[in-house]
C-alpha cells in the first residue's frame, strides 16, 4: 500500500474512537502515506498525530454540503491515487466519495443496502454486539493484519502540554487536586442539570480541591450558571477556563486533571484516551451503543429506566417529559465517585 486514506467525518468524539484503526494501519504499512479525513473545526486535534501523513477537513454541513461539492472533493482524491480507502460512515455521500477515489480497495460497511455498489469490501458493522472501536476496526478485517491495536493514543503538540504543565503548577498543590468540570453537551438530554453540576463543584471546593470549568462554543451560559449556583464564582477555588480554549489546548488541559467530570460527549473520550480518571454522567444512551469510556479510571454513572435508551444520540427534549435518566443520579451519588478519585 503506497498510501491510504481513511475517511470519518462524523462528531469529535468518533474521531477520537478512530485512533485505534489508524494505529493499525501505520503498524501494518510503516512506508505507506496514512491520510485523515474528519469534519471542519476537528483536525487540529490530530495534526502532531504520528501515525498520519496528513490530516484533512470536510466541511459538511457548510461548502461541501451539496453532492456537486462532494464531487469536486472526489475527483482530486482519484488524483492522490489512492491504494486503499477506509469508510467509517454509511451515507450515501461518504459511499460515493470512496468510490470517486478510484482506490483499488475500498472497505465500508454492508449497510444501507447500496454500500455493495460502491465498496470493493463490504464488512459487517454489527451496532448493538461491539463497541465503536471495534466496529471500525472490522473495517481492516479484509486486509487479515497480523497486529491489531485497540486504544486511541492521543499525541498533542509539545507546545499545548508544555501550556498545561505550566497550569496544573500554577493552580495545583499537595492537598489540592484538580477537578475538571464540564457541564455542556451537544445534545440537550444528554446533559446533567446545571444545580446538580454546582453541587458538587460546592462540595469539591469545600474539600479543598480546584476545579478548572470547561465550556465549548455555545455553551458558556451553562457554565457560568454552574459557577454562579455553586458559589465559586470569584474565589480562588474555581478556574473558569469555558471557551477559553483552543481545541489542542483543550486536550492537553485534560490531560493534567486529576478527575473530569462530564457529560457524554467529544471532550469526555479525549480525556480517557489520555487515560484521565473520567466521571461521565449517562442518561439517554446506553452501554450498547458502543460509546462508553474504557479504562480502569473511566466510571460511568446511570439509572436504569425502561425508557432508556431513546435515541442514539438523546433527542432534544425528554420524549416523556421528565429526563429521570438524568434527574435520578443524584449529586451525592457523582460526589462519591469525584471524591474518590480526587482524594483517594
Amino acid at each position: 500500500m503506497s498510501r491510504i486514506g481513511v475517511w470519518n467525518t462524523a462528531f469529535l468524539g468518533d474521531a477520537v474512537l478512530t485512533l485505534p484503526l489508524l494505529r493499525t494501519l501505520r503498524a501494518n504499512y510503516p512506508d505507506a502515506e496514512l491520510h485523515f479525513w474528519v469534519r471542519r473545526g476537528v483536525g487540529s486535534l490530530f495534526a502532531a498525530q504520528p501515525e498520519l501523513s496528513g490530516v484533512h477537513e470536510f466541511d459538511k454541513r457548510g461548502g461541501e454540503s451539496g453532492i456537486m461539492a462532494a464531487a469536486r472533493v472526489g475527483r482530486q482524491l482519484a488524483r492522490e491515487h489512492h491504494s486503499l480507502w477506509l469508510s467509517a460512515h454509511t451515507s450515501l455521500r461518504s459511499a460515493c466519495i470512496a468510490r470517486w477515489t478510484s482506490a483499488k480497495v475500498r472497505i465500508g460497511y454492508d449497510a444501507p443496502w447500496f454500500n455493495s455498489w460502491f465498496y470493493t469490501h463490504t464488512v459487517e458493522r454489527r451496532f448493538d454486539e461491539l463497541d465503536e472501536i471495534e466496529r471500525l476496526l472490522q473495517l481492516v478485517r479484509p486486509l487479515n493484519l497480523p497486529q491489531v491495536l485497540d486504544w486511541p493514543e492521543l499525541v498533542l503538540p509539545e507546545p499545548a502540554r508544555e501550556r498545561a504543565a505550566a497550569f496544573r503548577v500554577a493552580h495545583a498543590a499537595p492537598g489540592a487536586p484538580l477537578l475538571g468540570v464540564h457541564p455542556g453537551s451537544v445534545w440537550a438530554t444528554k446533559r446533567w442539570p446545571a444545580e446538580c453540576f454546582a453541587e458538587v463543584v460546592r462540595r469539591a471546593a469545600a474539600a479543598g480541591a480546584r476545579i478548572v470549568l470547561f465550556a465549548g462554543p455555545g455553551e458558556e451560559a451553562v457554565a457560568r450558571e454552574v459557577a454562579e449556583r455553586s458559589g465559586t464564582l470569584g474565589t480562588s477555588a474555581l478556574i473558569d477556563l469555558s471557551g477559553a480554549l483552543s481545541l489542542v489546548d483543550l486536550a492537553a488541559h485534560l490531560a493534567i486533571l486529576d478527575c473530569y467530570l462530564s457529560n457524554d460527549s467529544g471532550p469526555m473520550h479525549i480525556a480517557w484516551a489520555q487515560r484521565t480518571p473520567v466521571t461521565a454522567i449517562f442518561g439517554p444512551t446506553v452501554r450498547r451503543h458502543g460509546f462508553y469510556p474504557r479504562g480502569p479510571k473511566a466510571t460511568v454513572l446511570e439509572t436504569s429506566l425502561d425508557c432508556r435508551p431513546c435515541g442514539l444520540h438523546g433527542p432534544q427534549q425528554c420524549p416523556l417529559g421528565h429526563h429521570r435518566c438524568m434527574r435520578d443520579i443524584t449529586p451525592d451519588t457523582v460526589w462519591q465517585d469525584v471524591s474518590a478519585k480526587l482524594f483517594g
